[in-house]
């Protein structure tokens, strides 16, 4: 590796903080997609995704579906989180990591539940595309028939 490319590491390892102290940890699902999250009490809000910033790892609208149960409750600035999410697309990704928020969130108190629950994030969506059988193009999809 070149000095440059040293730095750069160095720099970016120097802006994401390694969170230290009591927390809850929870996994939350979502198709194929596995979050699993430690929420740190007593935070400034940090969300760290695999080592990343949450705004290099999601776009700007899938950052929104991820605080919704934060800002609900209002604990947007309370609590650090760090997460690992492995698996499914991006926006599996997020739903994942916001129902291992929602979980946590319960975990840490029992009177948001309610709250949560009428929005339908304690749910988990266990739809999963359906796998291929064999003799069919796709999970139902047979070939085409022809009468010649």
């Amino acid at each position: 590796m070149t000095k440059e490319q040293t730095t750069k590491e160095q720099k970016s390892e120097d802006k994401i903080p390694k969170f230290k102290g009591k927390y809850v940890s929870v996994t939350g699902h979502r198709k194929t997609a596995v979050a699993r999250i430690r929420i740190y009490k007593n935070g400034k809000g940090i969300i760290v995704i695999n080592d990343v910033k949450l705004s290099d790892y999601f776009p700007a609208q899938l950052q929104i579906i991820l605080r919704q149960p934060l800002k609900l409750t209002g604990h947007l600035k309370d609590y650090d989180l760090s997460i690992r999410v492995t698996g499914g697309g991006k926006k599996g990704q997020t739903e994942a990591v916001r129902h291992s928020i929602v979980k946590a969130l319960i975990k840490i108190d029992k009177d948001t539940k309610d709250a949560l629950k009428a929005k339908g994030w304690l749910t988990r969506d266990s739809r999963k595309k359906e796998r291929k059988k064999p003799g069919l193009k796709k999970a139902r999809r047979a070939p085409q028939w022809s009468k010649r």
